[in-house]
């Protein structure tokens, strides 16, 4: 049996993490976010296809391969989820399961964090938790695709 498969997608600056604002984004690297996001995938007994970048044109190329690759995507679209029309319309193409994942808490930041062109196309919205939000956002698609 074919294992299902995620892609977990990362925006930009997500490249600094764990230089860039630790006070609100802490010490944890964009390595120690895919340890533990392949972890996850082990345990679930499905597969993760974990990429960065900080091209928006990069990630719609991504998310549109993605349909008929992948079972669904958790994305971290950094500050392209409040400003990308662009990847919004990819994800509503590819038809699969979206989480969007925020490792802050993005409604106790700066008002224009506030709006999502992701969570309306989005199975649920995870923002706060750190890397851990990662974690709830594979089990998440896991869940929904079983």
């Amino acid at each position: 049996m074919v294992k299902r498969r995620f892609l977990v997608l990362n925006g930009p600056n997500l490249n600094l993490l764990g230089k860039r604002e630790p006070e609100i984004y802490g010490h944890t690297t964009l390595g120690d976010v895919e340890a533990l996001v392949m972890e996850t995938a082990k345990a679930l007994d499905v597969e993760a296809d974990f990429r960065q970048s900080n091209h928006e044109g990069e990630l719609v190329t991504w998310i549109q391969e993605a349909r008929g690759q992948h079972a669904g995507i958790a994305i971290n679209a950094g500050a392209y989820t409040h400003t990308s029309v662009a990847i919004h319309d990819a994800l509503k193409y590819t038809g699969l399961p979206v989480v969007e994942v925020h490792l802050s808490n993005v409604f106790a930041r700066d008002a224009f964090r506030h709006h999502s062109y992701i969570a309306p196309i989005a199975l649920g919205v995870l923002c706060g938790f750190g890397a851990t939000g990662y974690r709830f956002a594979l089990e998440a698609l896991a869940h929904h695709t079983a």
